[in-house]
């Protein structure tokens, strides 16, 4: 699967500093797939539709179907929604009393977690959330079809990111200290990592590395452990971009652990004028203690998918046949692993990981599939997928939600979802076009996005 772009279009991605934006404008052409291997897990794509608008991104499905994530309304805005069995709901009403905010995590009880806007202008100017707006924007729970806000450190902003089972949020809050040296245009205070929870009003600071000033928490398991990344404001961006040089892992006991890298250091911002700015972050870890992420490889100029253990450390996945940069966004308890491959020119696959083999999730799916997916970001235990995908037919991006078959239990269902073999092309829509170029990922996008000033 490739993407076409002109270099009018590539000059306007390198200065937005949004990897996937080189969506914008693309035309999308389906390749001929690779046979697989008979019992292989196919899937079935389901268009999780929008509330109302051209664009919508799943950001997390929990293991009963549940589906987190953002979509736009007809007036541009964007809302949290949840999506299950079909149905659509908007929770980002009355939401924080903002016009934005985003799903981004969703846990087994029903409770999602995000970032949120108010209504009060930040008074430094920030722009936390990126939504555009610089209004205040904070982190939230979202229960009982009530959000209520998180606390901050002392600071503005805050975002959540990650929820377990436990009713543990993490993310990261902005504190008092003012920093001239941040990377992010209009970011004025550092930030740190912090887990909310699971008392009303509890907040826990995690601290960076020794030597370092600010961090953020991306992901959290049921035992209370949290991986992302350490570093300095001028190295280091905040979610929804969520960079740093430095991956890493926080013990439920507070005590942070430097995962390594894959030879290259980011110790000042690694940043590609195709693939954005990365580092070296951990986006995710499983109940095993099984750890995903990027790292920069030597040179400093792209980034390799990893898959770390206590036992192996950092271990390189590699890329999709052809391409040159890679990052994992989501492990399940199995030890499955989604993600992201870009060739040279910044064109996204979304792969699937499984049993040490890489592959192209659009070889796996039916060819008349409503959409053509890209990036997937998350894997639940039933190995159901989550991320974005193409809309065949209108060119928009929706979020998708991908079920697995396995051809060993119906013969006749598995001749129905076996690798798509016709080239299909799809022109993305202005409004598409536009969506694009927002920031995406509101939870680990690890790479991509200070977006367009």
């Amino acid at each position: 699967m490739k993407l076409s772009i002109s270099k009018t279009q590539l000059s306007r991605i390198a200065r937005a500093g949004l990897a996937l934006a080189v969506l914008a404008g693309m035309v999308w052409a389906q390749e001929q797939s690779v046979p697989q291997k008979q019992g292989a897990v196919r899937y079935i794509i389901t268009d999780l539709g929008t509330l109302g608008g051209p664009f919508s991104e799943a950001l997390d499905v929990n293991n009963n179907g549940l589906v987190s994530g953002v979509a736009t309304l007809t007036d541009g805005t964007e809302h949290a929604f949840l999506w299950q069995k079909g149905v659509i709901t908007d929770i980002g009403t009355p939401g924080l009393g903002g016009s934005n905010s985003a799903a981004v995590t969703v846990n087994e009880r029903g409770e999602a977690a995000g970032p949120a806007e108010t209504t009060t202008p930040d008074p430094n100017g920030e722009d936390f959330c990126r939504f555009g707006t610089h209004l205040v924007c904070l982190p939230f729970l979202w229960q009982n079809g009530m959000m209520t806000s998180f606390p901050t450190l002392g600071g503005n902003n805050g975002a959540a990111v990650p929820i377990n089972n436990r009713g543990q949020v993490a993310g990261v809050a902005e504190n008092s200290t003012r920093d001239s040296n941040c990377a992010v245009p209009f970011q004025v205070l550092d930030f740190e990592a912090v887990i909310w929870g699971p008392k009303p009003g509890e907040i826990q600071e995690l601290h960076p590395l020794v030597g370092d000033s600010v961090g953020q928490a991306l992901w959290i398991n049921d035992a209370g452990q949290a991986v992302g990344s350490s570093g300095s404001c001028a190295n280091t961006l905040p979610p929804p971009v969520g960079v740093g040089p430095h991956a890493v892992l926080w013990e439920k006991d507070g005590s942070v652990h430097d995962l390594g890298n894959l030879g290259g250091t980011c110790l000042v911002l690694c940043e590609s004028a195709l693939l954005g700015p990365f580092g070296n972050t951990a986006l995710e870890i499983n109940n095993q203690g099984q750890v995903v992420g990027l790292s920069a490889l030597p040179g400093d100029t792209t980034f390799h998918a990893f898959l770390w253990t206590s036992e192996t450390g950092m271990q390189d996945l590699g890329t999709l046949p052809g391409d040159v940069a890679s990052g994992a966004f989501g492990i399940n308890d199995r030890g499955d692993v989604v993600g992201l491959s870009l060739d040279a020119s910044g064109n996204p696959r979304a792969f699937l990981r499984q049993n040490g083999v890489m592959t192209d999730l659009s070889t796996l799916i039916p060819t008349d599939s409503p959409l053509l997916p890209f990036f997937a970001e998350i894997i639940n235990s039933r190995e159901e997928i989550v991320g974005l995908g193409a809309d065949t037919s209108t060119g928009n991006v929706h979020g998708f939600l991908a079920t697995p078959v396995h051809s060993e239990v119906s013969s006749d269902r598995a001749s129905v979802v076996r690798g798509g073999t016709s080239r299909t092309k799809v022109t993305l829509s202005e409004n598409a076009r536009k969506q694009v170029q927002r920031p995406l990922r509101f939870r680990r996008l690890g790479f991509g996005l200070v977006g367009p000033q």
